[in-house]
């Protein structure tokens, strides 16, 4: 199984590239963000999700870890193809689509080519508790400080409630002094 390749670009075009590896080059297909990342590039590394079908083995990939594990969990939902979760995934980063899913955003899933009702909404159902959204602060030290409350036991809400009460006393200064000062608030 193939899980990651790295070389030159011989060929890029929408929705695939040519990547030469060691005198190998392998067709993978892509996101159209991807395609606008890579373009006018030299070299490129890709995450793969490998495809083994009976008449063929097609390779998918993703220049981020995420858009994979996002790729991987949207095929994992019944009636969604390869192809759908490229499409989601051209129109929607990996943050937007947890995000998106967070909040049950019914109609920017339709938005991406290949998603109509159903679809979205079996999106939304399967996937609900399986996609981790990430903050849309500014500043991840704010996600960060919530995480770790929660994962000492803390619920979602609690924590973060203590991290925005101390964030303004907490400035500039790192993520532990941002979660000494919020286990000081929770254990007063």
């Amino acid at each position: 199984m193939i899980g990651r390749l790295e070389g030159r670009l011989q060929r890029v075009d929408p929705g695939t590239v040519l990547i030469d590896v060691a005198g190998v080059g392998y067709l993978v297909s892509t996101t159209l963000r991807a395609f606008q990342d890579l373009a006018g590039g030299a070299r490129a590394a890709l995450w793969i999700h490998t495809q083994v079908r009976d008449d063929a083995i097609v390779l998918f990939g993703f220049p981020e870890r995420e858009e994979l594990e996002a790729f991987e969990r949207l095929i994992a939902v019944a009636g969604v193809g390869p192809r759908t979760a490229l499409g989601v995934l051209s129109a929607l980063t990996a943050a937007e689509l947890a995000h998106t899913v967070e909040v049950g955003d019914l109609a920017r899933l339709q938005r991406s080519p290949g998603v109509g009702r159903k679809t979205a909404e079996r999106i939304l159902l399967e996937l609900k508790d399986r996609l981790k959204a990430t903050s849309q602060t500014p500043d991840d030290r704010q996600a960060d400080a919530v995480s770790a409350l929660v994962n000492l036991g803390y619920s979602q809400r609690i924590a973060q409630q203590t991290v925005d009460a101390v964030w303004s006393e907490a400035g500039g200064k790192d993520l532990g002094d941002v979660l000494r000062l919020a286990l000081q608030k929770l254990t007063r």
